[in-house]
């Protein structure tokens, strides 16, 4: 019997957690599912993460409402990628905030991601209808950028390539807390199809450096210690270098994909197998992966089509 395609069989609904994780500072998460954070300063709030659509973003702004009536400002993506980014609208704020390199993914492959990720994972998308199309910035940095809610100072900063090439992490340095978008999860397994998997773990090192105390991962439960911290930002860079280094020993062997997928799934499962949307995830990172190591430093757009043709090769 074939295999299912990506997550399409996974229809079952995830209980929400909304934690403060320091003063003003809120992780949005869903059992595995994509996590949302957020920000409340004495004048303003911002919202990391919009979720896929509209009615989805409802709840995220629910849970707003529960601690405060501030206007929400800001909303920040972290990246492209549609699970993240196409809520956008349902937050009527003043500024979206991206950084420069995520602006061109946006432009370069938004609509094809869309399809794609609507078609692997349909639950994501509750109230897909509402969306009114792609989410485009209104304020776009290059590095870093300073925001001020209020008496609590926002950082948000371009520090490296990582899940994409255009990740943004945001920084509130008076309570040293982390908003890290997918560059770190935690058991969860880092989603690699557009990755650049040499470089992320020099930038995983990097946010290890901020020392954070509290840390809103990607997917995965709110981590509200240093500890826990630094354990997530640990456990993605063994995931990340496993699958780069296995893949390229698979390519420098002459391997075919599918070779190289066999045994990356044998040698992964035992460490790897029982973290969230292991199974979904693999064929798209090991697909990246043997790439990268074949010399395409960037990432071939994924469409529905290309989805599907992989799934069944790697799956047969």
């Amino acid at each position: 019997m074939a295999k299912e395609f990506a997550s399409k069989a996974d229809l079952g609904e995830k209980e929400i957690s909304f934690v403060e994780l320091g003063k003003g500072c809120y992780g949005y998460t869903a059992e595995g599912d994509p996590n949302s954070g957020v920000i409340i300063g004495d004048d303003y709030v911002m919202v990391i993460e919009a979720q896929a659509t509209p009615r989805m973003a409802k709840d995220v702004i629910a849970k707003i409402r529960s601690v405060t009536d501030k206007p929400i400002k800001y909303l920040v993506l972290t990246h492209y990628h549609a699970v993240r980014v196409l809520g956008a609208s349902e937050y009527g704020v003043d500024e979206i905030i991206m950084s420069q390199k995520t602006n061109e993914m946006v432009e370069e492959r938004g609509a094809q991601d869309w399809k794609s990720e609507f078609e692997r994972f349909p639950r994501l998308f509750r109230g897909h209808e509402s969306i009114p199309g792609l989410t485009h910035p209104t304020m776009i940095f290059e590095d870093k950028l300073t925001i001020e809610l209020g008496n609590k100072k926002v950082e948000i900063m371009h520090v490296g390539e990582g899940h994409t090439k255009g990740d943004s992490i945001v920084w509130v340095p008076d309570e040293k807390v982390m908003f890290a978008g997918d560059l770190v999860e935690y058991g969860a397994t880092p989603y690699c199809g557009d990755a650049q998997l040499k470089n992320w773990p020099a930038t995983l090192q990097k946010l290890s450096d901020f020392k954070p105390k509290a840390l809103v991962p990607g997917r995965g439960e709110a981590l509200k210690n240093e500890v826990e911290c630094q354990e997530a930002i640990l456990m993605t860079s063994e995931y990340v270098t496993m699958l780069y280094q296995e893949a390229l020993l698979s390519v420098t062997r002459g391997e075919t994909l599918k070779q190289c997928y066999d045994a990356l799934m044998k040698n992964m499962s035992p460490r790897f197998g029982e973290w969230v949307i292991f199974e979904h995830c693999m064929p798209f990172n090991v697909t990246r992966a043997y790439d990268e190591a074949s010399g395409i430093d960037h990432p071939r757009i994924w469409t529905d089509e290309r989805d599907v043709a992989m799934w069944n090769e790697l799956n047969s």
